[in-house]
C-alpha cells in the first residue's frame, strides 16, 4: 500500500520535478504540476464515468430482458443504472486526489467538499429513482391502480430531501447531522408553516385512501371547482379531473374531505343507471273516461288486461253500493291519467334496456298551480352516458307522443307566437 502511495506520488510529481531540473522555479513549476494532474484526473473521470455507465447501463439491460419481471425495465426508465454508475467515479476521486493534493491542502478540501456534496446529492438521486420506479411498477399492478400512489411518494421524496439537505447544510457549515437537526428543531413553527398545504394534502391523501372517498378513474362533479368528469391522477397539493370536454381542472386534495362533491362510483357499480324525469301534465286535460273512451282504449295492448280487470272491479264496487252512475263523480271511476301512468309503467316493464330488479315506479309529484308531473323513475341497464341518454330520450319520445292517445295535454308556457295568434283571433272577431 505504501509502495503504491509512493508510485502514485511520484507519477504525480514527475512533471514538476522535470520543470524544475529544466530551470523553472519551484512554485511555478508545482501550480502547472497541479493544473495538468487536475485536468488529466478529470479527463480520467470523465472517461470512466462513460465507460462504466456505458458498461452498467448494457449490462442491466441485457439482465432485464432475461428477467419476466417488469420492475427492472421502470428502473432502466428511470436512469437508476446511469446514477450507480457515477460510484465509481467517486471511489477513484477519494483514492486519488488526497494523493495528488497533497501538497495544496486548500485545494485538496474544495475538492473533497464538492465531491461529498456531489456524493450527498447522488444518493438522493438513486433513492429519488427507486421511489419513481416503485411508483410506475405498482400503478402496472391492479390492486393499486386506483390508489393516490404519487402523493405517497411525494411524502417521501420529500423527506429523502429533507435529509439530503440536512447533510448538505451540515457540510457546508461543518456541524453533526444530528445537531443541525436539533437547531431544526427550533424552527418547526416556521417549518409548519411553510409546508402548510403540503401536510394538509398529506393527510387528506391518507384519509382519502383509508376511507376510499377517491380513487383514480372515478367519476366525480365538484361545482365549485367547475369539475366534471374522471379522476386521472392524485398528487400530495392537487386531484387532476379531466372533464367531459376533455379540458382539466385541478382541485386542492384537501378539498375532498372538507368540501362536499358527488362521487358517482356507486352508479358505475350498481346494475343500473337511473332515470328520474317528470312530465308536466295540463291539469284541465285530466277527466274521467267514459265506456267508449275505455272501448277505445282497450286496442292499447299493453294495457287491454288491465283495463278489463279493473273495469270489472269498478263495476262490481259501484253495483254493491248502488252508485249512482249517471254522475261519473259518484262510486269509482277511472280516469285518463290513471290508466296513462298504468301504460308508462307496462311500458317500462317491458321496455327490454330497463333493469326490472331496481326500483321502477311511476308517479305523481305534488301538482304545482300550473301542471301535475308525473315522474317516472327507472334504471337502465346500460350506464355508459351516451347509451343512458339514448335510452331516456326514448322512453320520454314515446311517453310524450302517448299522451293525445289519452286525451291528456302536454303543459307548455305560451310562448310569443301564442299571443300572436290570440291577437289575430280577437282582431278578426273585432272585424266581424
Amino acid at each position: 500500500m505504501i509502495d503504491d502511495f509512493l508510485d502514485l506520488k511520484s507519477i504525480s510529481c514527475f512533471l514538476e520535478n522535470y520543470l524544475i531540473e529544466q530551470g523553472m522555479d519551484t512554485l511555478t513549476a508545482g501550480y502547472i504540476n497541479l493544473a495538468i494532474n487536475l485536468l488529466a484526473l478529470l479527463g480520467l473521470l470523465v472517461l470512466a464515468n462513460y465507460l462504466l455507465r456505458r458498461f452498467v447501463v448494457e449490462s442491466f439491460k441485457a439482465f432485464t430482458n432475461k428477467t419476466k419481471t417488469t420492475f427492472d425495465d421502470f428502473l432502466i426508465k428511470s436512469n437508476f443504472p446511469r446514477y450507480v454508475g457515477r460510484i465509481i467515479p467517486i471511489l477513484i476521486i477519494y483514492a486519488t486526489v488526497p494523493t495528488i493534493l497533497i501538497d495544496h491542502e486548500y485545494v485538496l478540501r474544495i475538492v473533497i467538499f464538492l465531491t461529498n456534496l456531489y456524493k450527498i446529492l447522488l444518493v438522493v438521486w438513486i433513492f429519488r429513482s427507486l421511489l419513481r420506479t416503485s411508483k410506475n411498477y405498482l400503478k402496472t399492478r391492479e390492486e393499486y391502480f386506483d390508489k393516490p400512489l404519487d402523493s405517497y411518494m411525494q411524502v417521501l421524496m420529500i423527506f429523502i430531501w429533507i435529509v439530503g439537505l440536512m447533510f448538505v447544510f451540515s457540510e457546508i457549515f461543518d456541524r453533526s447531522v444530528i445537531s443541525f437537526a436539533i437547531s431544526l428543531g427550533a424552527a418547526s413553527a416556521v417549518i409548519l408553516l411553510i409546508f402548510k398545504d403540503t401536510i394538509l394534502g398529506f393527510v387528506a391523501s391518507i384519509q382519502v385512501s383509508v376511507n376510499d372517498i377517491v380513487r383514480i378513474g372515478d367519476w366525480i362533479t365538484f361545482s365549485k371547482y367547475g369539475a366534471d368528469g374522471d379522476v386521472t391522477e392524485i398528487n400530495l397539493a392537487t386531484v387532476r379531473v379531466q372533464n367531459f370536454d376533455n379540458t382539466f381542472t385541478t382541485i386542492p386534495t384537501y378539498s375532498l374531505i372538507a368540501d362536499s362533491f358527488q362521487n358517482w362510483r356507486g352508479m358505475q357499480e350498481s346494475p343500473g343507471r337511473r332515470i328520474k324525469r317528470a312530465i308536466n301534465i295540463k291539469q284541465n286535460s285530466v277527466k274521467f273516461v267514459t265506456i267508449a273512451d275505455l272501448e277505445k282504449l282497450k286496442s292499447i295492448s299493453l294495457i287491454a288486461p288491465y283495463l278489463e280487470h279493473r273495469q270489472k272491479e269498478v263495476d262490481k264496487y259501484n253495483k254493491s253500493n248502488n252508485v249512482d252512475t249517471s254522475i261519473p263523480i259518484n262510486g269509482r271511476n277511472q280516469t285518463n291519467l290513471g290508466i296513462f301512468r298504468k301504460y308508462a309503467d307496462a311500458y317500462l316493464h317491458d321496455h327490454p334496456a330497463i333493469n326490472k330488479e331496481l326500483y321502477l315506479m311511476v308517479r305523481h309529484l305534488a301538482p304545482t298551480p300550473q301542471v301535475i308531473p308525473l315522474e317516472v323513475l327507472c334504471f337502465s341497464k346500460d350506464k355508459r352516458w351516451e347509451n343512458y341518454e339514448y335510452i331516456a330520450a326514448d322512453i320520454f319520445d314515446h311517453l310524450i307522443a302517448a299522451l293525445p292517445y289519452f286525451e291528456l295535454q302536454l303543459f307548455e308556457s305560451p310562448s310569443g307566437d301564442d299571443f300572436k295568434y290570440l291577437a289575430d283571433n280577437l282582431k278578426s272577431e273585432n272585424i266581424k
